[in-house]
């Protein structure tokens, strides 16, 4: 980064936590910003310290997705605006990943439209963590880093030391994740396909593969109602799986989510940092 060029560190309401998080350890004060929301939800924002010709790094997982995806896009504008030399989006959520693709007829592509309005909006670089679809990535005409939960999970499963290890991909999606993972620790790995009539209700799950007297890890990189979830883990253990534990990237957690996990046969659930808990 050029010395001419400072860097600051912004963070929109949805990731006040982990922006705070990411400033002491990049070793700065966290910039200070006025976020206004008018009667009628309208939302407002401004800086309270100049940004010409900084580079401004803006937090802001966009959960749920609409209101901290429209403030993020205003701090992005409200940046540029002010004459901000480079403008970083860092997004460790990305709402509307899971709308990746045209699988019927007469749906958007919610994830190539929110690529769009952040760079209509002005943003000259995104950082995001484990997107639903690493071909999103493709969605950009900017720089996109993509970053890999890998790095903090592989620490924590080697201090486990499990001796059956096994990886588990909740469906066919998730297989090259867990592929890289199983690959690194040189185990086998199981498939979880299932077939949903509609989102967030699966109708029919089948385990491919074998987890008798396995200790099962199922990587996934969403917890949304955590039905998928519980579901495959109840699968893996009615198959003779000694042990049944998942991490997850992003826990939204929305509905029945801690309802269905403390019901569920999991022995823990670890995750990452890019959603604030609500407990």
């Amino acid at each position: 980064m050029h010395s001419n060029h400072a860097a600051k560190i912004f963070s929109g309401t949805a990731s006040e936590e982990l922006a705070k998080a990411i400033c002491e350890e990049y070793g700065c004060q966290m910039g200070q910003v006025n976020r206004l929301k008018f009667v009628d939800g309208e939302i407002s924002v401004n800086y309270l310290e100049s940004v010409r010709g900084d580079y401004i790094f803006l937090v802001q997982s966009t959960y749920p997705p609409a209101d901290n995806l429209m403030e993020l896009l205003l701090m992005i504008d409200a940046a540029k605006r002010a004459s901000a030399y480079k403008v970083i989006a860092v997004l460790p959520y990305y709402g509307y990943a899971r709308q990746d693709r045209k699988d019927r007829p007469r749906v958007a592509i919610g994830s190539k439209l929110v690529a769009n309005m952040l760079v209509a909006a002005g943003a000259d670089r995104v950082i995001t963590m484990d997107l639903h679809a690493p071909q999103i990535q493709g969605y950009f005409d900017i720089p996109v880093d993509h970053l890999d939960s890998h790095a903090v999970f592989i620490p924590y499963i080697e201090d486990l030391q499990l001796e059956n290890l096994t990886f588990a991909a909740p469906d066919v999606g998730a297989t090259h994740r867990i592929r890289e993972i199983a690959s690194y620790f040189n185990v086998e790995m199981v498939i979880c396909d299932k077939h949903r009539k509609r989102a967030n209700e699966v109708s029919s799950m089948t385990l491919i593969g074998d987890v008798e007297d396995r200790d099962v890890i199922i990587i996934d990189d969403i917890c949304d109602t955590a039905g998928t979830l519980a579901k495959c883990a109840s699968l893996i253990k009615e198959k003779g799986a000694r042990s049944v534990r998942a991490m997850i990237t992003h826990p939204l957690l929305s509905g029945k989510a801690y309802e269905n996990i403390e019901n569920s046969v999991l022995e823990e659930l670890v995750v990452c940092n890019t959603i604030p808990l609500i407990l």
